[in-house]
């Protein structure tokens, strides 16, 4: 698999991860790589925030968007 951002770019570089939200193939110099929260909980409530976030692949437009509260 090839790196999507790179392909944008005119470059053909391998992807090294794929982004956990949209599958976008990523190379090392695009990849970000985000501790993200988890959340456990029934619905409506109580919900409750796990000790420890989980390491996530994300690229940089769903890196953005999951920044953008």
């Amino acid at each position: 698999m090839k790196c999507y951002m790179c392909a944008l770019e005119g470059k053909d570089s391998e992807a090294v991860a794929i982004c956990i939200v949209c599958g976008m193939g990523l190379c090392m110099d695009h990849v970000i790589r985000e501790d993200v929260e988890i959340w456990e909980g029934g619905f409506p409530f109580p919900s409750k925030k796990h000790e420890k976030p989980l390491p996530r692949m994300l690229c940089e437009w769903c890196y953005a968007a999951y920044k953008s509260d």
